[in-house]
């Protein structure tokens, strides 16, 4: 890359002593390659900046490209680190992945079996906002700093001001907080999470990112008809950063972005040159792990968990219908916590399933099960147990016996 790293004995050793300070008020130590955790029955530092200490910042690089594991990175330094007098930029990039809301539901986002066959990762992640697809040409940046000085807009500004400055573009920020250029193309999404004492912005950058692949990993699946109040993604017209100029690479988005985050006073939102840089901790490569950063483990294991991704959708009713030559017969499932829980079945006017007709009430194995796209199958096969007919085609041949 086209700047300095710190080594990764000195990005662990500076990362232990950002660690909040423990109930006893010393600074939890013991530290060179370890960052200790902070416990429930921490005390929490004030959000002000400490009297006559200058704010510094640093800008880690995350080595992991797991959806999940970046996700429990992003996670263990807002639950965990100290950003009074320091503010943190976090870069990462993923494998090919979906990443949606924690408000969502991923069966109206995605068509998931595609996914599944693809081998493109779903992923749910702990703040709002829609769907995104991501994958090595997509930068993540988060942003890190107390809660009393969150500021999207401030943020978004640094990364409107490195994209004119080192490559001229115009990007300007929408009334939804997202990057765009030329009035209508996103070139960025944003959310975030706002906690006590920390929060954290993160939003993304298309730099060259396989347009084919993110589109065909945002399709739906079209037989599924589901009625829910989870938040919806709102689709955009998309371009990369390089289709609009061929000199943004990968690094050198990273290296720009970061020196213009130190630059930047946080305080003022003024670029101070790089006599602000020299204050700062610089460039840092952060290896997301057990060694580096305990408990990681099992924040990475929930995200990756059914119970994570699937189990917190918001209730919902999904239905499918079958044209059964009488009519549309309609099968439609209520869904909680990823769950089956009620099975009807609408039956076309004038149409029996054995001797109940309009809408029945099913007992299936289905029941209390994750469901999946292919719930609707075993539904199918429990409707073969008995015949559908038509109570009018009875009624006549009746007639005719009378």
């Amino acid at each position: 890359m086209a700047f300095a790293i710190q080594s990764a004995s000195k990005c662990a050793k500076f990362t232990s002593v950002l660690v909040r300070q423990g109930s006893g008020g010393s600074l939890l130590s013991g530290v060179t390659k370890h960052a200790a955790m902070a416990t429930s029955a921490d005390v929490l530092p004030p959000t002000t900046p400490t009297p006559g200490k200058e704010l510094s910042k640093s800008v880690f690089i995350s080595q992991s490209r797991d959806v999940f594991t970046n996700l429990a990175l992003e996670d263990w330094m807002y639950k965990n680190f100290d950003f009074t007098d320091h503010h943190i930029m976090l870069l990462w990039r993923n494998d090919p992945c979906v990443v949606i809301g924690r408000h969502q539901n991923p069966w109206v986002e995605v068509d998931v079996d595609h996914l599944e066959r693809k081998g493109v990762k779903l992923a749910r992640r702990n703040s709002g906002g829609g769907s995104v697809y991501h994958d090595p040409g997509n930068l993540n940046v988060t942003f890190f700093c107390p809660k009393t000085r969150y500021n999207r807009k401030h943020n978004l500004d640094i990364l409107a001001k490195t994209l004119e400055k080192e490559w001229n573009l115009s990007p300007e920020i929408n009334k939804k907080e997202d990057l765009i250029v030329d009035k209508q193309y996103k070139i960025s999404g944003t959310a975030s999470k706002l906690g006590r004492p920390n929060s954290y912005h993160h939003c993304t950058l298309l730099v060259n990112v396989e347009k084919a692949n993110l589109k065909a990993s945002l399709l739906k699946n079209e037989h599924l008809h589901i009625n829910s109040n989870a938040t919806a993604s709102v689709p955009s017209p998309t371009v990369n950063l390089s289709e609009l100029h061929s000199g943004i690479t990968m690094d050198a988005l990273m290296a720009a972005v970061g020196w213009q985050y130190m630059k930047t006073d946080d305080l003022t939102n003024s670029d101070k040159g790089w006599r602000q840089v020299q204050k700062q901790k610089g460039f840092q490569m952060v290896n997301p792990s057990e060694e580096w950063f305990p408990g990681i483990q099992q924040i990475r294991d929930e995200f990756a968990s059914w119970e994570w991704r699937y189990g917190k959708t918001p209730k919902f009713e999904v239905s499918r219908n079958y044209d059964i030559g009488w009519g549309l017969m309609q099968v439609s499932m209520n869904v909680e916590s990823g769950l089956v829980k009620e099975v009807h079945v609408e039956l076309p006017e004038g149409v029996a399933w054995g001797h109940m007709t309009g809408k029945i009430a099913l007992s299936t194995s289905v029941a209390n099960q994750r469901f999946t796209p292919a719930s609707f199958l075993l539904v199918e096969k429990a409707l073969k147990t008995q015949k559908l007919h038509s109570v009018h085609s009875d009624d006549r041949r009746q007639a005719a016996r009378a």
